[in-house]
């Protein structure tokens, strides 16, 4: 049985902003043109905010984008989330963090893959396991982490428990463009549905399971089945709004199973890639 609740988490944050400004309820108010007795009624939780009046209350206080989406989240409405370019001029000194994340985790492989499945970023080590696997050239042409991973049928995928797992990620994907509203989102779900092996009850399937930040993929080196971790981290800011500041990136990471298995490469070693960056 779900608990219920009766504090209404609008109600303190509308208390903390308006005291960080230090206004009272008739002061905020008169700001917003409403009346102190509903500025009360917010705040006991008594009254249900309007997303209108949400964005209003941002707007006389000056809230920038982290604290107007908790805002609106705290409210229960959607986040205002503005796609950012990752390769702007602005954005430099994320890259570089990134080149050095993925490089520091070599010779594991690894990715960094955007809030659309772009791949943006490969490491040595991705790069290296994957030519043993997959023609170089055909490798270098691979820029959509759902091309690579679940480009072919169910049969013969890398993952285990293919069925449960691409359900597990169309349902992440198909609620988050349930926030969004966005009509590109739900293309790329509807897209993604409609691929080869994609179970029809994907939904059902996917509501039986919690989500899971890591799945098992197998993986053919030299003849011989080889089982690796796939472990997905975030890349955000602190507290709530990792789930709503863009650029949403991810870095996929490959753990073999086997701690014998040398993924080892010479530091001189010629690897190449377009996506790869040092």
């Amino acid at each position: 049985m779900i608990e219920q609740r009766s504090d209404y988490a609008f109600s303190r944050f509308l208390k903390f902003w308006r005291r960080v400004h230090q206004l009272s309820q008739e002061e905020l108010a008169g700001r917003l043109e409403s009346s102190p007795r509903h500025i009360s009624r917010l705040e006991t939780g008594t009254c249900r905010a309007s997303e209108a009046i949400v964005l209003q209350i941002g707007e006389v206080l000056a809230l920038g984008k982290r604290d107007l989406n908790h805002l609106l989240i705290s409210a229960g409405y959607a986040p205002l989330v503005e796609r950012i370019d990752f390769n702007s001029p602005e954005l430099r000194w994320l890259r570089k963090a990134m080149i050095l994340t993925l490089r520091a985790l070599d010779p594991y492989p690894a990715t960094l893959v955007d809030s659309d499945s772009q791949i943006l970023m490969v490491n040595k080590g991705f790069v290296n396991l994957f030519t043993q696997v997959v023609p170089a050239s055909l490798l270098a042409q691979i820029t959509n982490n759902y091309d690579f991973v679940f480009g072919r049928s169910s049969t013969d995928s890398m993952v285990k428990d293919w069925e449960d797992t691409i359900s597990a990620i169309i349902m992440a994907g198909q609620q988050a463009a349930l926030f969004s509203n966005n009509p590109e989102d739900q293309a790329q779900i509807d897209s993604l549905v409609e691929r080869s092996g994609v179970p029809p009850d994907w939904a059902q399937r996917a509501a039986k399971m919690e989500p899971r930040s890591s799945f098992r993929v197998q993986i053919d080196l030299r003849g011989e089945v080889q089982n690796f971790f796939n472990v997905s981290t975030i890349v955000g800011s602190l507290g709530p709004a990792a789930f709503v500041s863009d650029p949403r990136l991810t870095i996929n990471i490959l753990y073999p199973e086997d701690d014998n298995l040398d993924l080892s490469f010479p530091a001189d070693a010629d690897i190449r890639h377009p996506l790869l960056f040092y």
